[in-house]
C-alpha cells in the first residue's frame, strides 16, 4: 500500500525521525493559514508547497514550489490543486492533485553548506536480507547516478537475527562525508529510519533528499513509503490512512470481491485461478502474439459468483478484444467457473468479444458438458499452447 508524503512522515515521525514542520491544505485558504501557523511555530519566512500523490518525480512536473511570501503560497496552491501532474512515475495523462503539503524551509542560512544526501530501506531479494542504500548524490534520479557514477551508491545489508547494528549506522555517516555534530544527528537519523521501516512492516521507505542543514541538524526532506499489504492486519491506524482516489478504481473494486487484479496495457483479459499460473498464461498470450490487458488471479476457492465478477471487471477494459479462461481444477471447481461463465453471459448480458476457455481438473468434465449445453459461442481448449493459439486465431 503507497502512503503520500505526509503519511510517510508522520510514521517516521513516531520513531523519532527529524522531518519538516508540515500542514496539509486542500484548498489555497487553508495553504495560507498553514503557512501563517508555521511562521509563528517555526519561524520559516519560506515554504515549501508540495503536491500529494503517489509518484516521485513531482517537482519536475512542477508539483513542488518554493514560496518566499503568503501570497505566493496561495497562488502555487491554487495551479497545483486541480493539476494533472504528469511526473516520469505517472501515465503520459498524470495525476489529479488533490491536496498539497505546506512545509517550513530547512534550507536556511548558517555556518555549513546545506548538503542533499540519497538514502532508502527495502528488501534485498536476492540476499533475502533489508538493507540501506544510499549515496551522497541525493535530489537526483538515483536510477542516474548508479548508471554514470556506480561508485557512488553504496548498500549496508542487515542481518535480520541481529539487526542494524551501532557502527553500520557510523559508516554510513562516515561514507556521506559527515563529521562532528552532523555526523552524530546522522548515525541517530539512520537508526530511527531503519527502526520505522522495521516497526511499519514496510517494504521501502526512500528519502529524497536527506538534508544535512546549516546547522548540522538532519532532516527527512522527502518520503516515499510502501506498507506491506500482507502485514496491514497488524496496522489498523496505517490501513486507515489508504487513498482509494490514488488507486486504480477497477483495482479497488477487483479487492472488493477478493480478487486479486491488476491492469495492464494488453488485449488479451485473462482469467486465471493460481498466480503461478497466471504468469505462465500471460507468457503464452504474448509469445503467440497477443498482449495480456491484466493480471486476474480468481483464487483457489472461487465460485460462479466471483467468476462473474471476474467478468464484470475484465469487460470494463475498452481495450479488451478477446478473454481467456484458464482454469485447473485443483482445489476450484471446474464446473463451478463453467457455471460463472454461464451465468456471466446471462446476466450481463450479449458479450461481443470472443472467449477462450481452458478447464482441466477436477470436474473438467462437468464443466465443459455446463458450457456445451449452455448454447454460448466460446472456443474451448485442452492444452495451454492450442488455448494461446486460438487467442491468436480470434485477434486475427
Amino acid at each position: 500500500m503507497n502512503l503520500h508524503e505526509y503519511q510517510g512522515k508522520s510514521i517516521l515521525r513516531q520513531y523519532g525521525v527529524t522531518t519538516p514542520q508540515g500542514i496539509v491544505a486542500y484548498t489555497p485558504e487553508e495553504a495560507t493559514q498553514a503557512a501563517r501557523e508555521l511562521a509563528k511555530n517555526t519561524g520559516t519566512t519560506r515554504w515549501a508547497v508540495k503536491a500529494q500523490i503517489h509518484a516521485g518525480g513531482r517537482g519536475k512536473g512542477g508539483g513542488v514550489k518554493i514560496a518566499k511570501t503568503i501570497e505566493e503560497v496561495a497562488q502555487y496552491t491554487s495551479q497545483i490543486i486541480g493539476m494533472m501532474l504528469v511526473t516520469p512515475q505517472t501515465t503520459a495523462q498524470g495525476k489529479l492533485v488533490r491536496k498539497v503539503l505546506v512545509e517550513e524551509n530547512i534550507y536556511y542560512a548558517g555556518d555549513e553548506p546545506t548538503l542533499e544526501f540519497y538514502m532508502s530501506v527495502l528488501l534485498n531479494r536476492a540476499a533475502g536480507r533489508n538493507m540501506i542504500m544510499y549515496s551522497p548524490r541525493g535530489g537526483m534520479d538515483i536510477e542516474a547516478v548508479a548508471a554514470e557514477t556506480p561508485e557512488a551508491i553504496f548498500t549496508e545489508e542487515i542481518d535480520p537475527k541481529v539487526g542494524l547494528t551501532p557502527f553500520q549506522a557510523r559508516r554510513i555517516a562516515f561514507n556521506l562525508g559527515l563529521s562532528g555534530t552532523a555526523y552524530k544527528n546522522m548515525v541517530k537519523f539512520v537508526d530511527a529510519l531503519y527502526k520505522a521501516y522495521s516497526g511499519a512492516d514496510a517494504s521501502l521507505f526512500e528519502i529524497n533528499p536527506v538534508i544535512k542543514a546549516a546547522d548540522g541538524k538532519i532532516f527527512a526532506a522527502d518520503a516515499k513509503v510502501v506498507i506491506d499489504g500482507n502485514a496491514l492486519f497488524r496496522h489498523p491506524d496505517i490501513e486507515k490512512m489508504r487513498d482509494f482516489d490514488e488507486e486504480d478504481p477497477t483495482e479497488v473494486e477487483a479487492g472488493v470481491h477478493k480478487l486479486n487484479y491488476v491492469k495492464l496495457d494488453g488485449n488479451v483479459g485473462c482469467m486465471v485461478n493460481g498466480a503461478g499460473l497466471a504468469m505462465a498464461t500471460m507468457d503464452m498470450i504474448k509469445m503467440s502474439g497477443g498482449s495480456p490487458a491484466n493480471f486476474l488471479d480468481v483464487g483457489g476457492t472461487a465460485d460462479a459468483k466471483r467468476v462473474e465478477q471476474a467478468f464484470r471487471i475484465i469487460l470494463k477494459d475498452p481495450n479488451v478484444k478477446a478473454i481467456l479462461v484458464n482454469i485447473f481444477g485443483g482445489i476450484v471447481r471446474c464446473d463451478r467457473v463453467a457455471q460463472g461463465i454461464v451465468d456471466a453471459y446471462n446476466n450481463i448480458g450479449t458479450i461481443h468479444i470472443p472467449i477462450i476457455v481452458r478447464l482441466q481438473g477436477t470436474n473438467a468434465e462437468e464443466g465443459k458438458q455446463l458450457i456445451d449445453q449452455s448454447g454460448l459461442k466460446v472456443h474451448s481448449a485442452i492444452r495451454l499452447e492450442e488455448a494461446a493459439s486460438a487467442v491468436h486465431e480470434v485477434l486475427n
